[in-house]
């Protein structure tokens, strides 16, 4: 991507091995409470959802792991955590309904995209369940075949 595309994208970052590790139930969208270096951070693009989950204690939800890593121009007298927890803004229906599936059914929550909506951070979490290995092979599979099956369309063309 150049510049001006950067720009113009909304997403900050995105969770890529989610897909990969995760049957994906049902996504939720939340806000997320910032300090101000990391605004400027996220405007940098400097975060990384990799290994980062979330759990509830205490009737709220919290972001683990998630590294924002800090400008070199964050104030001298300040000492930025990079992976400090992070509180999500979530409605009380939408946490009871989380919360209940984690306990009972085996599920788990984890961040899939961070990104601006108008001028807010909202991160989209989602339930999901682990994949199996043999899962991850089917879901290879699939999707090879998928692409050999258009690359032959697109040859008899």
């Amino acid at each position: 991507m150049n510049n001006k595309e950067k720009e113009n994208s909304s997403t900050i970052a995105l969770n890529r091995r989610s897909r990969h590790d995760y049957h994906i139930e049902d996504r939720f969208e939340a806000g997320l409470v910032l300090q101000g270096w990391e605004v400027k951070s996220l405007r940098a693009g400097r975060l990384q959802l990799q290994d980062s989950y979330v759990i509830f204690k205490g009737g709220e939800g919290w972001l683990f792991n998630a590294q924002i890593t800090p400008l070199g121009t964050v104030s001298t007298h300040f000492i930025a955590e990079p992976t400090r927890t992070r509180k999500l803004l979530l409605k009380q229906r939408e946490l009871s309904k989380l919360a209940g599936a984690i306990q009972r059914d085996g599920y788990t929550v984890i961040p899939l995209a961070v990104y601006w909506k108008k001028n807010k951070v909202k991160v989209e979490i989602a339930l999901a369940k682990g994949k199996k290995n043999y899962d991850k092979r089917e879901t290879e599979k699939r999707r090879d075949w998928e692409r050999e099956k258009q690359q032959v369309m697109k040859k008899r063309r």
